[in-house]
């Protein structure tokens, strides 16, 4: 399951705490891994136990966006830096096993967001989502176009059996749900990448390189090449927030979307399946920029972070299934053990929507106050933290009190 948004940097890192090398750090899609860009290659690390894994130096430019497909050796690349070294209007294809690019995409404007799934590319623009497959001659899927996204939110969910896309709607403050695999079929087998699952997937075939040159291409300004497997998208909308959508995230079997706005107080989770609200969480009362929206991989817990330095965890053991309504007399989203609530909740119907909502039953501040992302770690009480300072970072809370603990604290770079 995918962060979708990089560690935040400011325009300089002179004065804020940001180590001046790193462009981007993103976690793949269950948290076990990491990946960064920065100004000179990309670098992969194990997070937790913590491990530099493997890294790439280049001699000519930098690496702004790092998508990482699982573990396998598929890597998804946007140049970025003082030096990029690609056009930011590309996305290039890597597989390191060859240490290589083997395919590249091409669009109108600036690439924002990207993901990788095992069999399909999805790239964020400022005012278009894209879905492509992942093959050596990439095909043009789907596009959806959205309202102004200069954040690139977008979300996916991560096993490997959901494929339910979030991202935002054309209205402000919408968001878009797609099922892929209901649209989109399974590209043919000659042409499909190799399965993720393998720690070093098998490279594409020498003949399908000399095919298509060095390298495959596809270019958005070009017709959509015929797609056969390809159908009509269904799409659920849902009307999230009055103010624009700055982060999504989709949990691992695609059954809720958590959302935030650009005012940064409430976190709303919603079932991907008929829109209705399940869970309003309050991250704090003044404004934030919300940097990551994280779901445990079971979807039981939900962690977010934002530019105040702090990290929020909330629990959701308690919701009510997925899917099926309310009982009649509850009126509204069900509320989960162990957050904390107003002591004025039993006058909710009396007073403002402030007192009647759920508040984190955990959060911590990290070292430093600096920007950050954040993802669940391998052990149930567990969050494992990457910084704009370049630090990772691993904070243990107990289930009943909330009490947090800092477990280690790594320089990455």
């Amino acid at each position: 399951m995918n962060i979708g948004r990089p560690v935040p940097r400011a325009s300089s890192g002179a004065h804020d705490g940001t180590a001046p090398e790193l462009l981007y750090a993103t976690f793949n899609q269950d948290y076990g891994c990491f990946a960064i860009g920065t100004q000179t290659g990309f670098r992969i690390f194990n997070s937790d136990p913590y491990k530099e894994k493997m890294r790439r130096e280049f001699k000519d430019g930098g690496i702004g966006i790092v998508a990482m497909r699982y573990r396998s050796n598929y890597l998804a690349f946007v140049g970025g830096g003082r030096n990029p070294r690609f056009p930011p209007n590309k996305v290039m294809l890597w597989d390191d096993a060859s240490a290589k690019i083997v395919a590249e995409l091409e669009f109108r404007s600036d690439v924002l967001n990207v993901q990788l799934q095992r069999d399909r590319i999805v790239v964020v623009l400022r005012n278009k989502c894209i879905i492509c497959s992942l093959e050596v001659k990439p095909r043009h899927l789907h596009a959806f176009e959205t309202a102004d996204n200069d954040r690139g939110a977008m979300a996916i969910s991560g096993a490997s059996e959901s494929s339910i896309l979030a991202f935002p709607g054309r209205q402000k403050g919408h968001i878009q749900i797609v099922d892929l695999n209901s649209c989109i079929g399974a590209p043919p087998a000659q042409d499909a990448a190799a399965p993720a699952a393998a720690p070093a997937a098998t490279p594409p075939p020498a003949a399908q390189r000399a095919r298509s040159r060095s390298r495959g291409s596809f270019s958005a300004d070009a017709s959509a090449p015929q797609a056969v497997n390809v159908h009509p998208a269904n799409i659920n909308i849902i009307a999230a927030h009055a103010t624009s959508v700055s982060a999504l995230a989709v949990s691992a079997d695609g059954a809720m979307v958590a959302s935030a706005s650009e005012k940064g107080t409430l976190i709303r989770i919603f079932s991907t399946m008929n829109g209705r609200l399940l869970h309003e969480l309050r991250r704090g009362v003044d404004r934030a920029d919300i940097h990551s929206i994280a779901f445990s991989t079971d979807g039981t817990r939900l962690c977010v972070s934002s530019d105040k330095g702090t990290v929020h965890i909330f629990n959701l053991e308690a919701r009510e299934a997925v899917g099926q309504q309310p009982p009649a007399a509850s009126g509204g989203p069900g509320a989960a053990a162990g957050n904390r609530h107003s002591n004025l909740k039993f006058m909710k119907d009396l007073l403002p929507k402030y007192f009647s909502s759920e508040w984190s039953f955990a959060h911590f501040r990290v070292a430093n106050e600096v920007r950050c992302i954040c993802g669940f770690g391998s052990e149930r009480n567990s969050v494992i933290v990457l910084c704009a300072d370049g630090t990772a970072q691993k904070y243990s809370f107990d289930s009943y009190q909330g009490h947090c603990v800092r477990e280690w604290y790594r320089k990455f770079i």
